[in-house]
C-alpha cells in the first residue's frame, strides 16, 4: 500500500542514535554506523523522530510501503518496561492516533500477565478521561491512517469575523527588507545579511501569528525552511554557519510550530554553532497552532 514512511539519508546519518530512543514503536536502530529502519510494520510514518536529528538525515516519504502493524508493535513493547509503554501510548494520544490507541489499550487488556508492571497505571497515560473512556470500550472505530503528523492534521480554528477593513494594506506595512527569503536561494554573504539580526522561521508561522510582520520581523533579516519537507537541510547548516561567521549576524531567532518537525530549525542551528568560529545568541519562539506564542526563551 502507498502510506508514509520514515526515509532515511545516510550520507547525512553520522549514527549519533539521538532518533532510536524517540522512535516509541523501536523501529530505528543503529547498525554498522548508520540508522536504519528495521521494520516497516513497525513505522508509524508519524515523524515524530525528525526533530531530534542534528543532520537533518530524516524525512518522511510516500512509497509503496507495509501497513503499519499497532498489534506487533505492542508485543515487542510491553517487553521493554512501563516507561517505553507510557511513552507510546503518550505519543498515540498526542498525534491524535485513536484508532491505533485503542488497539494499544486493547492489548495491554488481554496481556496483563505478560506485563511486570502496572496496566492501569500505564494506560492512565492518556490525558483526558473522555479518550480513555472510549479507548477501553469495545465499539469499533474505522481508521483511515494518513501519516498522523501533527502538522497534517486537519482542524478547524474558530476565530470572529471581523468587518472588512478597505485601508488595512496601509494600516499594517510589510517589515520584509530582502528578497530571496528562502534557505536554498539565500545567499550567506549578501549585504542585507552583514551584521543584521536573523529571523529563521518555519514555512507556516507567518500565515499562523497576525503580527508576524510587526512583533517578529520588524529590523529583522528573514530565512525560512521546513525541516519535513525541504531537502539538502546539511546545506543550510552550511548556509548557517557562513551568516554567523562571514556575513556576522548578531543574533538568530528561530520562530517554529508547535509541531515535532519543526524542532529540525533548533537542531539546524545548533549544528551550524558547533562548526562556527564565533558565538551568537540564539533565541526560540515557538508558537500554537492557533495562533498563541507558547514559548520565547534564549538557548
Amino acid at each position: 500500500m502507498q502510506r508514509e514512511i520514515i526515509k532515511i539519508d545516510e550520507e547525512l546519518c553520522n549514527g549519533c542514535g539521538i532518533c532510536v530512543p524517540n522512535c516509541h514503536e523501536g523501529a530505528l536502530q543503529i547498525i554498522d554506523g548508520k540508522a536504519r529502519l528495521i521494520s516497516e510494520l513497525m513505522c508509524d510514518g508519524l515523524g515524530a523522530c525528525i526533530g531530534h536529528c542534528p543532520e537533518g538525515a530524516i524525512s518522511v516519504e510516500t512509497r509503496e510501503a507495509d501497513s503499519y502493524d499497532e498489534i506487533k508493535v505492542m508485543e515487542q513493547m510491553i517487553h521493554k518496561g512501563k516507561n517505553t509503554v507510557k511513552a507510546h501510548l503518550k505519543h498515540l494520544s498526542d498525534h491524535g492516533e485513536s484508532g491505533y490507541l485503542k488497539q494499544a489499550v486493547s492489548f495491554l487488556e488481554e496481556h496483563r500477565h505478560f506485563a511486570d508492571f502496572d496496566i492501569d497505571e500505564v494506560i492512565g497515560v492518556i490525558e483526558t478521561h473522555s479518550e480513555k473512556e472510549e479507548c477501553m470500550k469495545g465499539h469499533h472505530h474505522s481508521h483511515n491512517h494518513t501519516g498522523g503528523c501533527p502538522g497534517m492534521k486537519e482542524m478547524v480554528i474558530g476565530r470572529p469575523v471581523h468587518k472588512r477593513v478597505e485601508n488595512l494594506q496601509a494600516d499594517q506595512p510589510s517589515e520584509l527588507r530582502q528578497w530571496p527569503v528562502q534557505m536554498h536561494l539565500l545567499n550567506p554573504s549578501a549585504s542585507y545579511l552583514r551584521d543584521s539580526d536573523l529571523l529563521l522561521a518555519a514555512d507556516c508561522v507567518a500565515y499562523t501569528l497576525g503580527d508576524f510582520h510587526s512583533r517578529f520581523l520588524k529590523g529583522r533579516s528573514l530565512a525560512i525552511a521546513c525541516p519535513k519537507l525541504d531537502h539538502g537541510i546539511e546545506t543550510y547548516v552550511q548556509k548557517l554557519t557562513a551568516m554567523i561567521d562571514t556575513a556576522r549576524v548578531n543574533t538568530i531567532t528561530i520562530l517554529m510550530m508547535e509541531v515535532p518537525c519543526c524542532g529540525g530549525l533548533l537542531h539546524m542551528v545548533k549544528a551550524a554553532q558547533a562548526k562556527a568560529t564565533r558565538k551568537v545568541p540564539v533565541r526560540q519562539i515557538i508558537a500554537g497552532i492557533s495562533g498563541e506564542i507558547l514559548k520565547d526563551e534564549w538557548v
